[in-house]
């Protein structure tokens, strides 16, 4: 029997979900190529990389599961969260991080929610209007989401705009962690999506994306959706295996043409792929970029030890 190990750490699932769901987007093809003529498209030698290239993500952890009197019969349920976003820049310097923003927040659906202030910072009550479809845990959760999101565009925006003082507007290229959907008014600015769960291709073109060889990309497509969006599937050097091992989906903003989307692409080949991490140095190699990593372990350091602020949730809640 014949079989391979998708090299992906299992604790955080599957880089590939077990079954892609079909998408509902609208897909048009022919961007760049068309449909007929797709093939694994090899990196552009004459393509330069960026002079610096700026790694955006953000992390989050739920500090305490709180419960709000809001005046009723029964209590309204609450996340108290801390969340950082920051940028780290990777340029002829090496790199070094630019901004790292952290907040704590009070997330409930209570309307007499205030800030709670502890002896280890203040969370800024956030109050989101319930809904009878969605259980009050996810809608909490989607709340946290959408501030986390806000704060990297916040973060993004303010590195962006220290970078082009201090050099002068260079060259430089903004990464994404994540989808780019929210940020994609950003100039020169592309989404890095590290896993798959939805099939957006017909099948016909499938095997095209388990083609790829290191550095290889598909043509770019169009999505459309709630929000719509340039794609395209690369894939980072890794060991081979299985069909869609160490391939990422990379978006830019469908406000630009076709041939600056298809720029894009050609320089997302000659930029990520020298980012790509290893199997024995990270187990969601080689998606998880070396710099994304890093800023990841810097910004959760920065969001304090967790015994302590549960400590002073607990000193503020009995006072």
């Amino acid at each position: 029997m014949k079989f391979a190990v998708d090299p992906w750490d299992p604790t955080y699932g599957t880089s590939l979900g077990t079954e892609l769901g079909e998408s509902a987007a609208q897909v048009a093809l022919d961007v760049e190529l068309p449909s007929s003529e797709w093939q694994p498209i090899d990196p552009d030698p004459w393509v330069v990389p960026p002079d610096a290239v700026l790694f955006v993500d953000g992390v989050r952890r739920v500090d305490a599961q709180v419960w709000v009197d809001d005046g009723g019969a029964e209590a309204a349920p609450a996340l108290c969260a801390s969340y950082a976003a920051g940028v780290v820049c990777c340029c002829k310097d090496g790199a070094h991080l630019l901004t790292a923003d952290v907040r704590r927040g009070l997330f409930t659906t209570a309307d007499a929610a205030d800030d709670v202030r502890t002896t280890a910072g203040t969370y800024r009550a956030t109050r989101t209007a319930p809904h009878p479809d969605v259980a009050p845990a996810q809608l909490l959760s989607l709340a946290l989401q959408r501030e986390l999101a806000d704060t990297e565009l916040a973060a993004a925006a303010a590195a962006r705009g220290g970078h082009d003082s201090v050099h002068g507007g260079a060259d430089d290229l903004l990464v994404i962690d994540g989808p780019l959907r929210g940020r994609q008014h950003l100039p020169r600015a592309i989404g890095f999506v590290k896993s798959h769960r939805s099939d957006y291709l017909p099948p016909q073109l499938g095997g095209v994306v388990a083609a790829l060889r290191t550095g290889q990309r598909t043509p770019v497509f169009r999505l459309g959706s709630s929000w719509e969006r340039h794609t395209w599937y690369l894939r980072l050097p890794c060991r081979p295996g299985a069909p869609w091992a160490g391939v990422v989906r990379v978006e830019c903003s469908a406000d630009l043409s076709a041939g600056e989307a298809v720029g894009h692409a050609a320089r997302s080949q000659a930029t990520l792929p020298r980012f790509a991490s290893t199997e024995y140095k990270d187990s969601r190699a080689p998606q998880n970029l070396y710099p994304i990593a890093g800023l990841e372990r810097e910004l959760r350091r920065r969001l304090g030890e967790p015994n302590l602020l549960y400590r002073a949730l607990r000193r503020a809640a009995a006072a």
